[in-house]
């Protein structure tokens, strides 16, 4: 049976159109994938569909009956829900109060708490989910706030339910948990519009797949279909040309580590050599990234070495370290690497200054700045180019190059990547990995620190797997493959 029905959906923003006569149907029980990169056009149609900015032209039926959206209220009216990517949690709020939030059962005027707790664990075990529904929600993982958010679009009547980029912040064991959750609401007979850049979990979880590009309807497949062909719809190009890397004889060791450790890592040896890319992977919570993280001294250490240019730098600050010719890219950009509020070029020659040639007297040479941020935008296929709107007006695919544009005007010798490419789009790892590659060729060492596979096998000369704070191994050749890293995810003890 026909669910939704969606003929020639059209949305414009003046002289721009973001949407162009897209069509799409699911059907009850259901998953249907929306899929393309960042300014393709999904997160206008999730929009349109949620009542949030209304569509300009076509039409929306459900059980064939054509309906009018125009807010939120009347997409819930009409049975459709949307969980979007940005969690809207109070942490200090229980679980109940959180799943109930803005509709929590009064008494007397009062605020029923037995019957909220009772309606929290009722919509919990729906989902097979036994949470504390007392509990802070600001104490639970990312996974379990997005659950809550699920639980809260359960409330009511639900028919078709939007979830946008579910699993963008979550790894293996949690994404597991929320695709079984997915099959859950499917066997219930609810539709799914499932959004999403991980192309595995699309491939797994999907009955049909349409794919947007700039705005406009590419294809609908019925799965299953191969990764290479969406590859090919979504960026216009063939997928072979997404990992460009060729492995090359390294040279000499630019970043040699010994015994590295502290509360969260625990004797880390490894080293990175010119011309390599080295790859780090490990579950959520494995210590990956904390090794990152202390080598460039973010995090504190008690003891090991970290030698660059033949200095031990263990314990050095950032600022140092950057001097010293290691550059880091932090794995949330918005938090630790881009000031949002600022035009983009201030993020890209930030702490870069002087660096880049940018200072004239103690004043920053502001258009010589602006000139060579947007050459660097230009040659990483920024869009748009200009870099004077505020940082966090641009997409993650976009804010992500920019923190690539810093570290060539640094010209580091060691570039530390950790989870370079989280929440962006195919098109934009195209270009991520294009300038790891780059780093690579000019004689740089690479150290790439990933939770996705596919990412960490298709670039990496080498492969140190963690696990509990531990390298657990290192992998190299054929050895690098998805079954061998997986092997060594989980300890003896």
């Amino acid at each position: 049976m026909t669910l939704l029905e969606v003929r020639n959906l059209s949305k414009q923003f003046g002289s721009i159109t973001a949407l162009a006569d897209v069509s799409l149907s699911v059907e009850a029980g259901q998953v249907h994938a929306v899929m393309g990169e960042n300014g393709a056009g999904k997160s206008t149609l999730i929009k349109a569909l949620s009542g949030i900015q209304p569509a300009s032209s076509g039409s929306v039926s459900m059980r064939g009956e054509v309906i009018a959206i125009e807010s939120l209220a009347d997409a819930a009216a009409h049975g459709i829900r949307t969980v979007f990517q940005e969690l809207h949690i109070v942490p200090q709020l229980s679980v109940a109060e959180n799943i109930l939030l803005g509709a929590l059962p009064r008494r007397r005027g009062l605020i029923d708490r037995s019957e909220r707790d009772r309606v929290a664990v009722e919509v919990l075990a729906q989902l097979g989910v036994d949470l504390d529904p007392g509990r802070p929600a600001g104490k639970l993982s990312r996974s379990e706030q997005q659950i809550i958010e699920i639980c809260r679009a359960l409330l009511g009547r639900v028919d078709l339910l939007i979830l946008d980029e579910p699993t963008a912040s979550l790894g293996e064991p949690e994404t597991r948990q929320l695709l079984d959750i997915v099959r859950r609401l499917t066997e219930r007979g609810v539709g799914v519009i499932y959004v999403s850049h991980r192309m595995n979990e699309v491939l797994e979880i999907a009955d049909k797949i349409t794919v947007l590009r700039d705005g406009n309807y590419i294809a609908t497949h019925d799965a299953p279909v191969s990764a290479d062909r969406l590859v090919h719809d979504m960026i216009g190009r063939a997928p072979g040309e997404l990992y460009l890397h060729e492995p090359v004889e390294p040279g000499e060791v630019l970043l040699d580590v010994k015994h590295l450790s502290n509360s969260s890592v625990h004797d880390a040896t490894f080293n990175v050599r010119a011309g390599e890319i080295v790859g780090v992977t490990g579950l959520i919570g494995s210590g990956k990234s904390e090794i990152a993280r202390a080598i460039y001294g973010l995090d504190p250490v008690e003891s090991g070495e970290v030698r660059i240019g033949g200095a031990n730098c263990l314990g050095w600050s950032p600022a140092r370290m950057l001097k010293q010719g290691l550059m880091y890219y932090p794995s949330d950009r918005k938090r630790e690497g881009l000031a949002l509020n600022r035009p983009l070029r201030e993020s890209i020659t930030l702490g870069a200054l002087k660096r880049g040639g940018f200072l004239a007297g103690g004043l920053i040479r502001a258009k010589q700045e602006a000139a060579e941020t947007e050459q660097l935008a230009e040659r990483l296929s920024l869009r748009p180019s200009t870099t004077a709107a505020p940082a966090g007006n641009y997409s993650g695919g976009n804010q992500q190059k920019a923190l690539i544009a810093r570290g060539m005007i640094h010209r580091a010798d060691v570039h530390v990547f950790d989870e370079p490419t989280v929440g962006i789009d195919v098109g934009a790892k195209a270009d991520v990995y294009a300038q790891i590659d780059a780093y690579a060729r000019a004689g740089a060492g690479v150290l790439l620190v990933s939770s996705d596979l596919t990412e960490v096998i298709g670039v990496s000369d080498r492969v140190y797997v963690v696990a509990e704070g531990r390298i657990q191994a290192e992998l190299i050749g054929d050895d690098i493959n998805e079954a061998a890293i997986a092997s060594h995810f989980f300890t003896e003890s």
